[in-house]
């Protein structure tokens, strides 16, 4: 296969076009999905006469893997496109793909840097357009003929490992509108470039979620829209609340020799104070009727946490009934945290100010003094 080699500082890579019917045959088709109560894939259930919807349903799914889920109506989309563009290119921009294998390059003179690159003997992973290719191999399969005279315009990536896939995935789409916060803070512990302290609050995060004395163990709603079980708040949002106290502290864990146990002793501080928060909170805790395990009350209560750490985070067997002494006054609040007329008895302008208030009453009723001076933000 004929490519062009291209060096930019450290990184060696190709531009190749490749013809479609080629392409087809050697790329892999992955949509990384979340394993809580199985979650059905967007193509299950689908009707039989939906190739689409089969398609996708059948793509091999891994928690490992860095793709959103595949779009039904994205897909069709720009099959439809494809069967429509005359005097416009059908893929004007290049699908990047990736493999593990180091590809050989024999350079043809009297160029240094066009040659013949080798194929990988297994498949390649889609960086970044997996929906382009999904919609062609539906206009290859209705349309061969046509679908033959097409090139795609492609940058390959070899001989790395899936972390360097990862992190190209993230710098393509880390915008509010091509990947969605929850997934990106997923994956923040396997991009170099970001920062210590997002990495830190994202493991604490991954604790909350997969640690099986976790509060929050099948709470954490990280499929936004797409979940269909019962969630108490949204995992961005634990995030920003986890990253906020990270912030706080920064100065002291990054001293620390493994910033790794250091948050899994902030899980540990966070587990425990919503085990004495439960314990405070009695039968509203939980209840649909009220709204303490809502994300306005739960992003407070953490903000809470952060403050009684400061000051009393010494471990043992009893922090959970010390701290449930502290917060017994909550369980004389819960009248007011009922979901009829919360919104009257908190008024705010908006979910940020609303949170700073619950904060600020959850406090005062505990006797815990705010740390910091800061105003109350949300990122």
């Amino acid at each position: 296969m004929l490519a062009t080699q291209i060096r930019q500082k450290d990184s060696v890579f190709y531009f190749c076009a490749y013809p479609a019917e080629d392409l087809l045959d050697k790329v892999r088709f992955i949509s990384r999905f979340y394993a809580e109560g199985a979650p059905s894939l967007p193509g299950e259930g689908a009707e039989e006469n939906d190739e689409v919807a089969q398609f996708i349903s059948k793509i091999e799914s891994s928690d490992a893997a860095f793709q959103r889920q595949l779009g039904r109506a994205k897909v069709s989309a720009i099959k439809n496109f494809y069967e429509t563009a005359v005097a416009q290119p059908p893929i004007p921009g290049t699908v990047l793909l990736f493999s593990e294998e180091k590809l050989k390059f024999d350079a043809v003179k009297p160029f240094n840097n066009v040659g013949n690159l080798q194929e990988p003997r297994g498949k390649y992973l889609i960086i970044d357009g997996q929906h382009r290719l999904a919609a062609l191999h539906f206009f290859m399969q209705q349309r061969p003929d046509d679908a033959k005279t097409i090139a795609v315009p492609c940058v390959i990536f070899d001989g790395k490992s899936e972390d360097f896939a990862t992190e190209m995935f993230v710098i393509i789409n880390s915008t509010p509108t091509r990947i969605n916060k929850s997934h990106l803070v997923d994956l923040y512990e396997k991009v170099s470039w970001a920062a210590p302290d997002k990495k830190f609050a994202a493991r604490v995060v991954d604790h909350l979620y997969r640690g099986n004395d976790s509060p929050l163990r099948y709470k954490i709603n990280r499929l936004g829209g797409r979940s269909k079980q019962e969630k108490w708040i949204l995992q961005a949002e634990l995030f920003n609340e986890i990253h906020r106290w990270a912030l706080l502290d920064w100065k002291a864990i990054k001293k620390r020799s493994s910033w790794q146990r250091a948050a899994e002793q902030y899980y540990e501080i966070v587990r425990d104070f919503l085990r004495a928060a439960e314990k405070a909170w009695g039968e509203a805790w939980g209840n649909p009727n009220y709204m303490v395990t809502r994300p306005v009350t739960l992003k407070a209560m953490l903000r809470v946490c952060a403050d009684l750490a400061g000051v009393d985070s010494e471990e043992g067997e009893d922090r959970v009934k010390r701290w449930a002494r502290k917060l017994a006054p909550w369980s004389e609040l819960a009248r007011s945290f009922r979901q009829e007329g919360f919104y009257e008895r908190f008024p705010a302008k908006g979910q940020v100010e609303r949170v700073a208030r619950v904060r600020k009453e959850l406090a005062r009723a505990a006797n815990i003094e705010r740390r910091g001076k800061s105003e109350d933000t949300e990122e």
